[in-house]
């Protein structure tokens, strides 16, 4: 399972599956989907050479980016356009895409949107206003 609470071990979920691509090993589904969004982020390869490096920190007062939460937004995003949750949320990838846009650019359209979200929720220890993040995403498609 992808998802919980365990800092450790979901990090090292995204290390197996990068070993297991780069020696050529059969992958499992969610595997195949971890690669995808290393692929795209060759920048971050680099933390998966050494195991070691999944303990750090990037403690966002200090202006790092925090690569697996960014490709876990990025594996939200596909999985919310793969089911269409929330409603909607496909049609306004495909005026994306009809604008000739590159699916990972969109994706990190998408992306903004929804960290802005669970952070307001998070802030205000509500769930995720699906229709704010409908609307930030629609003001997107139409720039």
């Amino acid at each position: 399972m992808m998802f919980g609470s365990d800092r450790d071990r979901l990090r090292h979920q995204w290390f197996e599956a990068w070993q297991a691509h780069r020696a050529g090993r059969p992958l499992e589904p969610l595997q195949r989907q971890i690669v995808g969004v290393l692929l795209a982020h060759p920048e971050y390869q680099p933390l998966f050479e050494n195991e070691a490096a999944l303990g750090a920190e990037y403690p966002p007062e200090l202006g790092q980016t925090n690569p697996f939460l960014h490709m876990g937004l990025h594996l939200a995003v596909r999985e919310q356009l793969q089911l269409d949750r929330p409603a909607g949320i496909r049609a306004l990838w495909q005026k994306l895409m009809e604008k000739q846009m590159d699916a990972h650019e969109a994706e990190h359209l998408l992306i903004d949107c929804l960290a802005e979200r669970l952070w307001q929720a998070q802030r205000s220890g509500t769930p995720p206003d699906e229709t704010a993040y409908l609307d930030c995403v629609r003001s997107r498609t139409e720039t």
